[in-house]
């Protein structure tokens, strides 16, 4: 009988309790003030009209593998009267409520009649065409009438999810005219007018923002179970917003330069990453282009101010100084100190500036100050020079800016480097295989721009030149510094990579298992060495053979509806136990509710994909069974988490994680998802936290040391690498430079193996430069293992190497699947979640020496794969 970890138990756990409170905690500091005439916070709690398709269907997170299925969710009403306030809009949120119902019906109807006919599951039409909401009912000057109050919220709601991206038109990046019309009835009827976003990515606000008599917008986010009391929390002045925009809001839609060729605006087949290192604010900054709103922006109930009170380079380190004030008289609040630098323009083109380093402060009260000292490596400021293979410190003067958003810092510094230097040399790992035509802004007038602020008046060698060590020109509130970077400081990395493997071998004749590893008495390697290839070909594969399971999200037998289980093929033999793999990530993904015989046999019935309920059998008798429930929390959503620009919160949402997973008996959590938010039509952006890299490493790092705070548990780190478009996700082939892979696209990824070294890394669907990433020898052992010192598992995607036509031929793939023994050549350990086949091919091609799809393996290689798992597995066990 297997051992069971759910509870029996179907009352309200007090962890459930003590993690909703947690989380709402959290979620106070997610949310972003765009904008706020005084308006907010509300006063006073009484009536108040509530409209939008948020309300009552209020989303808490996006739709896939990263949703969570909670006990319950508090919606933005529920939250309102939960505060007090007396909701005066029932008759209109009524009707919105019944249309959105029927809506649902409908499209579930629909769902069940396509399934039949085509004889697809349900969950698979749905993944192909997710349900989205219709328009909503319009807001009548009767409804205003009728609600007799001042006070009016309208939440707009957006959603998103794995499998597909969104469109650039009504009703998702776009406003639904019928939205437009009651944003207008609302905000010509009502003295106070607030409009809150619950959405998980960028949207076209400008629209919106011409409307008159809108007084606040709030970008609330999705922020799992508790949203609805969060936001009250935040609307009435229980906790200031603190939260900072991690993304670059354009003003229209093709100002993103990947617009006009991203996903379905171009092929689904071949993206071309024609914007190299230039994504982001990194683009707008440099290319001129005025956004909505920047990256790093966020207002607040209150005033700060920054000074800086000193900036300097030293050893190989620059450090800043600064001490920020609130200079409000009624509201404590918290203010994120941002640091950018800009590197000169010279061989290599460099955008305007780029976020090197940023803090959050305590709560601080009207008149309180705090001072922190910013920390950052001078090696930090390099770019990687593909003709060199290296990355590079160019000589020139590296300005360092200070402030509280990208359009408004003030420069602190100005370090001089007198010499290049070359912090790490190595070689180029991937190679174009496309002549790719990357997009370069005018680096004059970019280090124009750059020098700007320092002295008024002169040119920027006339500046420099009259520019003494030590204070000099600017503000006397807040002086530039100027210093030297000194090269001898700064020493140069030279790369090793692995060479040929070499097969382990073992004089011991006894059976060895985990523990004579545990114990000393062996190695892994000598362990591995007594393993046959049938058992480490089984080792290397998830358990889920074809025809005996479901899909992603309900694969494991021990803890039903996490995603799926480890090979326990050596468990009794040699105590190599099977690993338990669960979907995050905004929590665990689990199924809450399950059935199983008195002896533990588990009974079909009771998961959940996506809108689809399995029912238990009608007929079971209750007396010979026992039910279990599984209860987890959904925390805020990962663009939500990194919006609060707080590590130490994202530690303790990881931290909440890690706790659950002990007690249900999850291993490996799969998150945190971290891909760089490149396009705002991306649909899973909603789980992924900005489009700089910094911010999704510092992010991902948090909530895993979070998670491995718990003995025994870790995160999978995903997707490895550019899984920046859902459409044709699995053979999308992606076109990108060496130079913007590492400086943009790698960077989160790398950030977080050095900073919190996660368990595991689950790799991508797509090709990356026409090898699947799944095959990449050079991504997954050059760069992660040998560059970066990973020292965990890798393992794949769902169905990466398999042949699932449900899921990959939407499209018409104009390449091959990832080849399963392309998997174990490129140290991709462990195949998600398994077919026989994948077994089958890796046995007969290490047995016979030949070739399958384009790869051959040795022995070798496969127990290198091995040794990889069984040494996660010691950490796990």
């Amino acid at each position: 009988m297997p051992e069971i970890y759910a509870s029996k138990s179907q009352e309200v756990e007090q962890r459930e309790i003590e993690h909703m409170n947690i989380s709402r905690e959290l979620a106070g500091e997610c949310m972003v003030l765009l904008e706020n005439d005084g308006t907010l916070p509300l006063k006073e709690a009484g009536k108040i009209a509530l409209y939008g398709n948020g309300i009552r269907k209020t989303v808490k997170g996006g739709t896939g593998s990263g949703d969570v299925n909670s006990r319950s969710i508090v919606n933005v009403e529920t939250g309102f009267k939960n505060a007090g306030f007396a909701v005066a809009s029932g008759e209109w949120l009524d009707k919105q409520e019944n249309m959105l119902d029927k809506a649902k019906r409908e499209y579930l109807e629909w769902v069940a009649a396509e399934a039949k006919k085509s004889g697809r599951s349900e969950f698979m039409i749905q993944f192909d065409h997710p349900y989205s909401d219709p328009a909503p009912v319009l807001i009548t000057e009767e409804d205003c009438k009728a609600a007799d109050t001042d006070v009016a919220v309208y939440v707009l709601a957006r959603n998103s999810g794995e499998g597909s991206d969104r469109y650039c038109k009504e009703g998702d990046y776009l406003l639904f005219a019928e939205e437009k019309k009651n944003l207008e009835m609302v905000a010509s009827h009502f003295k106070k007018m607030i409009v809150v976003l619950n959405i998980g990515g960028v949207m076209d606000l400008s629209e919106l923002k011409a409307i008159p008599g809108i007084n606040a917008i709030l970008l609330m986010g999705q922020l799992g179970n508790i949203g609805g009391d969060a936001l009250v929390d935040v609307v009435a002045g229980k906790v200031n917003p603190s939260g900072k925009t991690v993304d670059t809001w354009a003003k229209n839609y093709m100002d993103y330069p990947s617009s006009a060729q991203f996903s379905h605006n171009g092929s689904v087949h071949e993206e071309e990453y024609t914007d190299g290192i230039y994504v982001g604010y990194r683009y707008f900054d440099s290319f001129g282009v005025k956004p909505e709103y920047c990256f790093g922006f966020g207002r607040s109930y209150t005033d700060f101010s920054i000074k800086t009170d000193g900036a300097e380079a030293v050893g190989d380190k620059v450090q800043v100084q600064a001490t920020i004030w609130n200079t409000g008289t009624v509201y404590a609040g918290r203010e994120v100190v941002q640091i950018y630098y800009s590197a000169p323009q010279g061989k290599l083109d460099k955008p305007y500036q780029e976020l090197a380093a940023y803090h959050k402060t305590s709560l601080l009260k009207p008149g309180e100050s705090e001072t922190m000292i910013l920390t950052f490596a001078i090696k930090d400021m390099a770019s990687y020079s593909e003709t060199d293979a290296a990355w590079v410190l160019e000589k020139g003067d590296y300005v360092i800016r200070v402030g509280n958003s990208a359009m408004d810092t003030e420069v602190a510094a100005v370090l001089t480097l007198e010499e290049e230097v070359k912090t790490q040399i190595g070689k180029n790992l991937f190679p174009l295989d496309i002549e790719l035509k990357e997009i370069k802004p005018d680096s004059t007038a970019v280090a124009a721009k750059q020098m700007d602020g320092i002295a008024d008046g002169v040119t920027a060698a006339e500046q420099m030149d009259g520019i003494a060590d030590g204070v000099t020109a600017g503000k006397p509130e807040n002086p530039v510094y100027r210093g030297r970077i000194q090269a001898s400081h700064i020493k140069t990395e030279h790369m090793s990579y692995q060479g040929e493997r070499e097969e382990y071998k073992t004089v011991q004749t006894k059976k060895l298992t985990v523990q004579d590893v545990k114990e000393g008495s062996c190695t892994v390697e000598e362990l591995v060495a007594q393993l046959t290839v049938e058992e480490m070909a089984d080792m290397c594969v998830g358990t889920l053979r074809a025809g005996e399971g479901n899909v992603v999200g309900n694969a494991s037998y021990t803890v039903p509806g996490a995603a799926g289980d480890t090979s326990s093929i050596l468990k009794a033999d040699r105590g190599i136990k099977n690993m338990i793999l669960a979907d995050g990530p905004a929590g665990l993904r689990l199924q809450p509710h399950f059935k199983t015989t008195k002896d533990g046999r588990l009974l079909p019935g009771g998961s959940v994909m996506g809108d689809s309920f399995e029912p238990f059998d009608p007929n079971i008798n209750e007396d010979e069974v026992d039910n279990y429930y599984q209860y987890c929390t959904a925390i805020p959503i990962g663009w939500a988490l990194a919006q609060s620009w707080n590590a130490e919160l994202v530690e303790r949402a990881g931290d909440m994680v890690g706790r659950e997973m002990e007690q249900f008996g999850v291993d490996l959590w799969l998150a945190p998802a971290m891909n760089i938010h490149r396009n705002p039509l991306c649909g899973r952006n909603f789980e992924y936290y900005s489009e700089d890299p910094l911010v999704s490493g510092k992010m991902a790092a948090a909530m895993t040391i979070g998670v491995q705070r718990h003995k025994g548990k870790g995160t999978t780190i995903k997707h490895f690498a550019v899984n920046n478009q859902e459409d044709n996700r699995y053979f999308v082939n992606a076109h990108v430079s060496e130079r913007a892979l590492r400086e943009i696209y790698l960077k989160g990824f790398e950030i977080a193996v050095k900073e919190s070294q996660p368990l595991s890394i689950m790799t991508s669907y797509n090709l990356l430069n026409g090898i699947h990433t799944a095959n990449s020898y050079d991504l997954i052992q050059a760069m992660a293992r040998d560059e970066w010192g990973f020292d965990g598992t890798v393992m794949t995607d769902w169905f990466t190497s398999q042949n699932m036509p449900e899921f990959t031929e939407k499209y018409e793939p104009q390449y091959p699947i990832s080849a399963s023994t392309g998997c174990i050549y490129a140290g991709n350990d462990i195949q998600m979640p398994g077919c026989q086949k994948n077994v089958d091919d890796i046995i007969e091609v290490v047995k016979t020496g030949k070739e399958i799809d384009g790869f051959g393996i040795t022995l070798a290689d496969l127990q290198y794969n091995a040794s990889n798992i069984i040494r996660v597995v010691l950490k796990t066990t």
